[in-house]
Protein backbone atom coordinates (compact mmCIF):
# COMPACT_ATOMS: atom_id res chain seq x y z
CA UNK A 1 0.00 0.00 0.00
CA UNK A 2 1.27 2.65 -1.28
CA UNK A 3 0.23 6.82 0.65
CA UNK A 4 -0.62 9.63 -1.86
CA UNK A 5 -2.17 12.86 -2.19
CA UNK A 6 -4.47 13.75 -5.06
CA UNK A 7 -4.66 17.73 -5.18
CA UNK A 8 -7.48 19.09 -7.19
CA UNK A 9 -7.03 22.17 -9.16
CA UNK A 10 -9.86 25.36 -8.39
CA UNK A 11 -12.11 23.47 -5.86
CA UNK A 12 -13.54 25.75 -3.54
CA UNK A 13 -12.00 28.92 -5.22
CA UNK A 14 -14.43 30.71 -7.60
CA UNK A 15 -17.99 28.74 -8.83
CA UNK A 16 -16.23 25.21 -8.35
CA UNK A 17 -17.86 23.76 -5.26
CA UNK A 18 -17.08 20.49 -3.55
CA UNK A 19 -17.83 19.16 0.00
CA UNK A 20 -15.16 17.31 1.32
CA UNK A 21 -17.68 14.72 2.70
CA UNK A 22 -18.15 13.78 -0.98
CA UNK A 23 -14.46 14.22 -2.57
CA UNK A 24 -13.90 11.46 0.48
CA UNK A 25 -16.72 9.40 -0.08
CA UNK A 26 -15.82 8.98 -4.28
CA UNK A 27 -12.20 8.20 -3.17
CA UNK A 28 -13.42 5.31 -0.86
CA UNK A 29 -16.32 4.24 -3.75
CA UNK A 30 -12.69 4.14 -5.60
CA UNK A 31 -11.30 1.40 -3.65
CA UNK A 32 -8.86 3.43 -2.19
CA UNK A 33 -8.36 3.39 1.93
CA UNK A 34 -7.80 5.60 4.56
CA UNK A 35 -8.84 8.48 3.04
CA UNK A 36 -8.38 11.82 4.41
CA UNK A 37 -9.22 15.39 3.47
CA UNK A 38 -6.84 18.29 4.14
CA UNK A 39 -9.15 21.92 4.11
CA UNK A 40 -11.54 22.58 2.13
CA UNK A 41 -9.26 23.07 -0.92
CA UNK A 42 -9.36 19.75 -2.69
CA UNK A 43 -6.48 17.79 -1.32
CA UNK A 44 -6.93 14.57 -0.51
CA UNK A 45 -4.26 11.87 0.83
CA UNK A 46 -4.95 7.80 0.90
CA UNK A 47 -3.81 4.80 0.51
CA UNK A 48 -3.94 2.53 -2.56
CA UNK A 49 -2.42 -0.27 -3.83
CA UNK A 50 -2.39 0.92 -7.67
CA UNK A 51 0.91 1.99 -8.79
CA UNK A 52 0.30 4.32 -11.84
CA UNK A 53 -0.19 7.94 -10.47
CA UNK A 54 -1.45 8.96 -13.77
CA UNK A 55 -4.46 6.32 -13.18
CA UNK A 56 -5.12 6.96 -9.65
CA UNK A 57 -5.35 10.94 -11.39
CA UNK A 58 -7.74 9.62 -14.14
CA UNK A 59 -10.33 7.50 -12.12
CA UNK A 60 -10.60 10.67 -9.35
CA UNK A 61 -10.83 12.89 -12.25
CA UNK A 62 -13.64 10.70 -14.00
CA UNK A 63 -15.32 9.90 -10.93
CA UNK A 64 -15.90 13.73 -10.03
CA UNK A 65 -17.33 14.15 -13.79
CA UNK A 66 -19.70 11.33 -13.43
CA UNK A 67 -21.25 11.74 -9.85
CA UNK A 68 -21.14 15.27 -9.43
CA UNK A 69 -20.81 17.16 -12.97
CA UNK A 70 -17.46 18.30 -11.82
CA UNK A 71 -14.75 19.03 -14.66
CA UNK A 72 -11.56 19.46 -12.21
CA UNK A 73 -7.90 18.63 -13.28
CA UNK A 74 -6.46 16.35 -10.76
CA UNK A 75 -2.62 16.03 -9.60
CA UNK A 76 -1.25 13.00 -7.72
CA UNK A 77 1.96 12.60 -5.68
CA UNK A 78 2.92 9.57 -3.99
CA UNK A 79 4.10 10.08 -0.18
CA UNK A 80 7.71 9.92 -1.07
CA UNK A 81 7.38 12.80 -3.87
CA UNK A 82 5.70 14.80 -1.13
CA UNK A 83 8.53 14.19 1.62
CA UNK A 84 11.18 15.02 -1.66
CA UNK A 85 8.88 18.64 -1.73
CA UNK A 86 9.37 19.34 1.46
CA UNK A 87 12.43 18.54 2.19
CA UNK A 88 13.72 20.26 -1.09
CA UNK A 89 12.25 23.74 -1.07
CA UNK A 90 15.34 26.03 -2.26
CA UNK A 91 13.80 29.16 0.16
CA UNK A 92 12.51 27.68 3.10
CA UNK A 93 15.68 28.54 5.15
CA UNK A 94 15.20 31.98 3.64
CA UNK A 95 11.67 32.91 5.13
CA UNK A 96 10.14 32.37 8.31
CA UNK A 97 7.11 33.11 6.80
CA UNK A 98 4.96 30.42 5.62
CA UNK A 99 2.59 32.39 3.44
CA UNK A 100 5.03 33.62 1.62
CA UNK A 101 6.78 30.24 0.22
CA UNK A 102 3.99 28.25 -1.70
CA UNK A 103 4.45 24.85 -4.18
CA UNK A 104 2.96 25.07 -7.52
CA UNK A 105 2.58 20.90 -8.47
CA UNK A 106 2.20 20.99 -12.55
CA UNK A 107 0.35 18.11 -14.55
CA UNK A 108 3.99 17.11 -16.32
CA UNK A 109 7.40 18.89 -16.55
CA UNK A 110 7.29 22.15 -18.58
CA UNK A 111 9.47 22.42 -21.72
CA UNK A 112 12.91 23.49 -21.09
CA UNK A 113 12.46 26.51 -23.81
CA UNK A 114 9.14 27.65 -21.15
CA UNK A 115 11.15 27.18 -18.43
CA UNK A 116 13.86 29.31 -20.09
CA UNK A 117 11.41 32.10 -20.90
CA UNK A 118 9.39 31.91 -17.48
CA UNK A 119 9.74 35.43 -16.23
CA UNK A 120 8.15 37.23 -13.10
CA UNK A 121 5.71 39.56 -14.41
CA UNK A 122 5.93 43.38 -13.82
CA UNK A 123 8.30 44.73 -11.05
CA UNK A 124 6.72 42.00 -8.44
CA UNK A 125 9.84 40.58 -5.99
CA UNK A 126 9.16 36.60 -6.60
CA UNK A 127 11.54 34.30 -6.75
CA UNK A 128 11.10 30.56 -8.29
CA UNK A 129 12.45 27.66 -9.27
CA UNK A 130 11.20 25.16 -11.32
CA UNK A 131 12.05 21.30 -10.13
CA UNK A 132 10.73 18.87 -12.39
CA UNK A 133 6.86 18.93 -12.03
CA UNK A 134 7.44 21.78 -9.42
CA UNK A 135 7.69 25.25 -9.31
CA UNK A 136 9.23 26.34 -5.67
CA UNK A 137 7.72 30.11 -5.13
CA UNK A 138 9.10 33.31 -3.03
CA UNK A 139 7.02 35.90 -2.36
CA UNK A 140 9.66 38.19 -0.92
CA UNK A 141 7.59 41.65 -0.17
CA UNK A 142 4.12 40.24 -0.16
CA UNK A 143 2.07 37.62 -0.44
CA UNK A 144 0.34 35.29 -3.27
CA UNK A 145 -3.20 37.11 -3.00
CA UNK A 146 -1.82 40.19 -4.59
CA UNK A 147 0.57 38.83 -7.31
CA UNK A 148 0.13 38.16 -10.83
CA UNK A 149 2.52 35.50 -10.37
CA UNK A 150 -0.15 33.06 -10.11
CA UNK A 151 -1.25 29.41 -11.20
CA UNK A 152 -3.46 30.68 -14.01
CA UNK A 153 0.31 33.20 -15.02
CA UNK A 154 2.24 29.68 -14.68
CA UNK A 155 -0.31 27.59 -16.52
CA UNK A 156 -0.06 29.61 -19.88
CA UNK A 157 3.54 30.44 -19.71
CA UNK A 158 4.78 26.99 -18.83
CA UNK A 159 1.94 25.15 -20.69
CA UNK A 160 0.89 22.64 -18.49
CA UNK A 161 -1.91 22.22 -15.69
CA UNK A 162 -1.06 23.24 -12.54
CA UNK A 163 -2.43 23.60 -8.91
CA UNK A 164 -0.62 25.71 -6.08
CA UNK A 165 -0.48 25.14 -2.17
CA UNK A 166 1.02 27.22 0.09
CA UNK A 167 3.90 26.29 2.55
CA UNK A 168 2.08 25.33 5.45
CA UNK A 169 -0.63 22.90 3.34
CA UNK A 170 2.45 21.15 1.16
CA UNK A 171 4.14 19.90 5.15
CA UNK A 172 0.67 19.37 6.07
CA UNK A 173 0.29 17.15 3.24
CA UNK A 174 4.16 15.69 2.95
CA UNK A 175 3.16 14.53 7.04
CA UNK A 176 -0.26 12.81 6.03
CA UNK A 177 1.28 10.60 3.19
CA UNK A 178 4.49 10.21 5.26
CA UNK A 179 4.80 6.13 5.70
Amino acid sequence: MTRYVALLRGVNVGSTRLAMADLRRIVTDLGHEDVKTYLQSGNVAFGSSVRDAAKLAAGIERALTDELALKVPVLVRSGRELAAVAGGNPYADREDDPTRLLVAFLATPPKKAAVGALTVPGSENVSFTVTGREVFLHFVDGGYGRSKFTNAYLEKNLAVVATTRNWKSVRALADMTAD
